[in-house]
């Protein structure tokens, strides 16, 4: 393992140069995990899986028998279920979950120095869950949701590592500048294999293979993809030696427990801290699950099929590398929070004009993707980089993992609107509209943050832009 390099008078400092290293191996984590998140959260998984539970539910199995005019719901654990509302429901579940789960991973990657052995094991985890999807034929909706359920919970786990490595290996001045360019990165990386399976979905009868066959080739692309790329970051990132840890007896599991039960009663030092994560639990529940139902009001509500939808996707790609880049120079100008509130206020434009986009009408669906992806990855990346400025010294995984618990403790709540609006109204549209209250709320609470005051309270050095 290389050692950090240190400063000493008369010795040029060559840690500017070490930062920039890790830097762009750390970039490499956003390419990686990009690809499960474009190619199957977002666009293929939840649209096969409804066509999956629509077979089961009318008792079809073939994959030639779709079952579009049957109207019956899947029974599950008792109750009555829309195939339709399926997806939302998974989701709802593995953020529940994970929400209970990432505050003690957090405890237990502040206490270790290999975090990058963690985030490739929780990443090669979830990429050996979502492979299995590749087995999701026929009516077995059962091992669409288990692998999914397992994907996202180690996804979530992996990103908590991911982003708490951020404050290690680049200074408060650089932040906003470095993790804008990694959700560029990742924006990169996603549409480039999307690229790959627009090919594979669209020319799949060229290829001797059927719709179902390509749909899974795809997913199975961004296990490989996910796994594989992970390879960088965990060779080329260095370990780096827990800080100002709380002092607790036993094993590492009851040491962290310790040490999140310390954390609790501290985080009241921290107010403006406290009342960003309130914020972010709220406005990146709408981002995330406008992300996560996209490809269904894209298909089920608007009649536009997998290869259009592949496409509006890949836009929306290409579109957030830059926008991501753009959201990154402003904020070096006009400072992270503001920039932040301007892309709230674009998101809200975007669930109300969800509202009133014609059906098969793909001009006007592709100006939505174009605003999306503009705002898509500048508001989630000065995100993480203005929240890493309110985290004190020692405890990024720790703090990270109550920003990613947070926003899944709620983020249950916005697929559960979704889900349970489209079940009485049985309209996508009223469904996504009905996400505008957590951009409004998520403003508002945002709004109340005093930058410099929560960048003191933890014990960091205050920008010149903020």
């Amino acid at each position: 393992m290389s050692e950090k390099p240190e400063s000493s008078e008369g010795i040029a400092d060559l840690r500017p140069l070490w930062r920039a290293k890790e830097q762009k191996a750390w970039y490499w984590y956003d390419w990686a995990n990009s690809a499960y998140v474009t190619t199957i959260a977002t666009v293929l998984f939840a649209p096969y899986l409804i066509t999956i539970a629509e077979r089961a539910a009318c008792g079809f199995v073939s994959d030639d028998d779709k079952g579009l005019d049957c109207t019956a719901d899947l029974t599950i654990l008792g109750l009555s279920v829309a195939p339709g509302a399926l997806p939302a429901y998974i989701v709802t579940f593995s953020t529940i979950l994970s929400a209970l789960l990432l505050p003690l991973l957090g405890a237990i990657a502040d206490r270790t120095a290999n975090k990058k052995g963690l985030l490739a094991g929780f990443a090669w985890t979830g990429a050996a869950f979502a492979a299995l999807m590749f087995f999701c034929t026929g009516d077995n909706w059962q091992i669409g949701a288990i692998s999914a359920i397992g994907a996202n919970l180690c996804l979530g786990a992996s990103i908590t590592v991911n982003d708490a490595i951020l404050p290690l290996i680049s200074e408060e001045e650089e932040r906003d500048r470095v993790s804008s360019r990694g959700w560029a990165w990742g924006y990169l990386g996603g549409g480039l294999l999307l690229l790959v399976n627009l090919g594979i979905v669209l020319g799949h009868d060229a290829i001797g293979l059927s719709t179902s066959m390509a749909v899974r080739i795809s997913m199975l692309s961004a296990a490989v993809w996910w796994a594989a790329f992970t390879f960088i970051p965990f060779l080329k990132l260095s370990n780096h030696e827990p800080q100002h840890v709380v002092p607790e007896s036993g094993g590492i599991i009851q040491q962290s427990f310790g040490q999140l039960w310390s954390t609790l009663k501290d985080l009241r030092n921290y107010p403006m801290a406290l009342t960003f994560l309130f914020a972010y639990l709220f406005f990146n529940d709408g981002i995330q699950t406008v992300i996560a139902t996209s490809s269904t009001y894209g298909e089920k509500q608007l009649g536009f099929g997998t290869s259009v939808l592949i496409a509006t996707i890949l836009l929306v790609q290409f579109v957030a590398f830059g926008g991501a880049l753009l959201f990154g120079k402003l904020a070096a100008r006009y400072g992270a929070k503001r920039v932040i509130l301007i892309g709230l206020c674009v998101w809200m434009v975007i669930v109300t004009t969800a509202l009133v986009v014609p059906e098969k009408q793909i001009v006007p669906f592709l100006a939505l993707g174009v605003a999306i992806g503009i705002v898509l990855g500048g508001t989630q990346a000065l995100a993480r980089s203005y929240f890493s400025l309110l985290i004190p010294k020692g405890r990024e995984a720790e703090f990270f993992s109550f920003y990613h618990a947070m926003d899944r403790g709620t983020s249950w709540f916005g697929t559960l609107t979704f889900g349970v609006v489209y079940q009485l109204t049985d309209s996508y549209r009223p469904a996504v509209f009905a996400l505008i209250v957590f951009f409004l709320v998520g403003g508002l609470l945002l709004m109340r943050v005093d930058t410099e005051r929560g960048i003191r309270e933890a014990g960091n050095r205050v920008p010149s832009v903020v």
